[in-house]
């Protein structure tokens, strides 16, 4: 009988504690990612400079790189700066865009790239793409995923409690998106991961179900492994499938539509999620989304996020644009914008009884 085996990919090394940030260096050396500290940091030019001043010392090898915004652009110059630098790997420091910007610069420089993250407003921390402006708007480009996570969690509770919810908005909408692709599957015959549900949909699960605050450390633990469990799903997939579906399309379509107006990305997310759920009848599902959602102050209506109903009801419709082909509960219902008005009523006048 063959034994058969799969590889998964997935980050050399995760380290998501208190302290983590202050021992990068050695991190790093006892990876054997770079013994001689010949880094590239990339930085934010805003609060990426106390992070200078304070790590500047404990890497007295490392060339430091601002990046001015999370757009294509500010990524492909990252990349042209670094080239012929002669580094061991590049370490992304910072939020989700500067994060981003590093990914993508990373792999247009052919380098490893450690991701290490002052906040957790989303699963791009160790997914396989880069979520960058343009001048479309924004895009979604695939990258390596890197190679090493760092999460500091006296960091993580520094940042303002927004960015932590927002992740938990990301997180809990893996239920929704594993949800579309079963949808698709039964519907369209698509093929369905099953590992990379499982590890999506358990780490959405266990948010959907954590009692924490986002001050608490389990709660911060718990949202960060789920962050980096839901990068890994996304690897094992080869796609985004498993994190994105209908949720995901309903808040691309806000940011292509209200590009000025647009919320965080885990806030449009768990709203999305919320409303999908709602729109395939799992009305048990989208009462704990909702609850969930709220009790972190996330919003769970178009107005919480400065949307008109009508202007809601234009994104939705839109939303299936954002990713032809990909088949989610949008796409199987096809709704019309009135029957979309009606449906959203409805979940208002739900989540309000």
């Amino acid at each position: 009988m063959p034994v058969l085996t799969r590889l998964v990919p997935s980050p050399l090394f995760v380290e998501i504690r208190s302290g983590a940030l202050d021992a990068l260096g050695g991190i790093l050396a006892d990876q054997r990612l770079s013994a001689s500290g010949r880094i590239a940091v990339a930085i934010s030019n805003g609060s990426g400079a106390a992070m200078r001043r304070r790590l500047e010392p404990a890497l007295p090898g490392a060339d430091w790189y601002n990046v001015d915004d999370g757009s294509l652009d500010s990524a492909v110059r990252l990349a042209e700066a670094m080239r012929g630098g002669h580094y061991d790997a590049i370490v992304g420091l910072g939020g989700g865009k500067i994060i981003d910007a590093a990914k993508y610069a990373a792999a247009r420089v052919g380098l490893p790239l450690v991701a290490v993250a002052t906040n957790l407003a989303h699963d791009g921390i160790c997914s396989p793409v880069s979520t960058l402006d343009n001048d479309a708007g924004r895009g979604s480009y695939g990258v390596p995923s890197p190679i090493g996570i760092i999460v500091d969690l006296d960091v993580i509770r520094q940042a303002p409690p927004r960015f932590v919810a927002a992740g938990i908005g990301d997180v809990v909408s893996n239920i929704s998106a594993c949800a579309d692709w079963e949808l698709s599957q039964a519907v369209t015959g698509e093929r369905v991961d099953g590992l990379a549900v499982a590890m999506a949909r358990s780490a959405g699960e266990n948010l959907l179900r954590h009692p924490g605050n986002t001050q608490d450390q389990d709660l911060l633990t718990a949202l960060a492994e789920a962050l980096v469990l839901s990068g890994i799903a996304m690897n094992i997939a080869g796609s985004t499938r498993p994190s994105s579906g209908a949720c995901h399309e309903i808040s691309h379509a806000l940011d292509v539509l209200y590009p000025k107006r647009s919320a965080q990305h885990g806030e449009q997310v768990g709203l999305g999620a919320a409303f999908a759920s709602f729109l395939r009848g799992e009305r048990e599902l989208t009462g704990l989304i909702v609850e969930r959602l709220a009790s972190h102050g996330l919003p769970v209506t178009a107005a919480q996020i400065g949307f008109t109903e009508a202007e809601f009801t234009e994104a939705v419709h839109y939303a299936p644009n954002t990713r032809p082909g990909r088949f989610t509960i949008l796409e199987h219902l096809d709704l019309s914008p009135s029957a979309i008005r009606d449906a959203y009523a409805d979940y208002v006048q739900a989540v309000n009884s």
